[in-house]
């Protein structure tokens, strides 16, 4: 078996071009063209980039939430058909969870915390110890919600009674309450504020080292990356230009872009 959890092999994703009052469609607009990527499990591995690189691409594309144009992902060992229909991947679903950015968006406000944060083991039709069937699903949900800093009767509550960094909270029970081995988190802090940030870095670090969870984080805060990355990947136009050891693409970053990225970004502390 691999030591690599995750891999991409020349993953491309081409769209057609949006059209032109007056004309038809023109060509094609690239999003992204032959990344390849390697995660080991239990690692974690920042994406990094401006807006419009392809980073979000990269993440749908690896947990098939679309189809690529070209190229292929494999998840410990096993390809990864993003063709195939909702019971094909279930052993995908299974085994990975996500976090987007906007907590409150990602979260129905018409369902409860316990309803949202329970949704997957009704869905992957599991129960709370893993096994197929509803045994233990309530407490499963307390538990989760323990594990991220909230009190487990809240789960009676609704998503607008919550603040932002609590509501991120929840999206994070609902993406590890059926024990994933991946977490994948697109911008999942850029809409907090610095002191909430920190506290949810700490709860993704913790969680991390405790369950062996392998992380790949999109983010623009490089702080982030920093404090919780073990390797990261530099994007521009929709291709991969840098990777390696966070410390040293960070503190030596040998293309002209990484230099230029990195002096642009303002750097945010997650612990002041």
């Amino acid at each position: 078996m691999s030591s690599f959890l995750l891999s991409a092999r020349g993953l491309t994703r081409r769209y057609p071009a949006p059209r032109t009052a007056g004309w038809g469609r023109r060509g094609e607009t690239t999003a992204l063209l032959d990344a390849d990527l390697d995660v080991r499990d239990g690692s974690a591995m920042g994406i990094i980039g401006e807006s419009g690189s392809g980073k979000s691409t990269l993440v749908r594309l690896l947990l098939a939430l679309d189809v690529p144009t070209s190229g292929s992902v494999r998840f410990d060992g096993r390809p990864v058909d993003a063709r195939a229909g909702a019971r094909a991947l279930h052993w995908l679903r299974r085994q990975t969870g996500i976090v987007f950015q906007d907590p409150y968006a990602s979260l129905d406000p018409r369902m409860s915390v316990a309803r949202i944060v329970g949704e997957p083991l009704w869905a992957l039709n599991i129960g709370g110890d893993g096994r197929p069937g509803p045994t233990g699903r309530r407490e499963r949900v307390r538990e989760v919600l323990a594990d991220v800093g909230l009190e487990p009767d809240m789960a009676a509550r609704f998503p607008h009674e919550f603040s932002g960094g609590q509501r991120q909270r929840i999206a994070i029970a609902r993406a590890i309450v059926h024990r994933p081995r991946l977490l994948v988190g697109d911008e999942p802090l850029s809409a907090l504020d610095v002191t909430v940030r920190a506290q949810i870095l700490e709860v993704l670090d913790r969680l991390r080292q405790r369950d062996r969870l392998t992380l790949v984080m999109v983010s623009h805060d490089i702080g982030v990356v920093q404090n919780l990355c073990d390797e990261v990947i530099v994007m521009k136009d929709g291709r991969i230009v840098e990777e390696g050891p966070t410390e040293k693409v960070l503190l030596e970053p040998q293309v002209a872009y990484t230099r230029r990225l990195l002096a642009s970004i303002p750097v945010i502390d997650p612990g002041a």
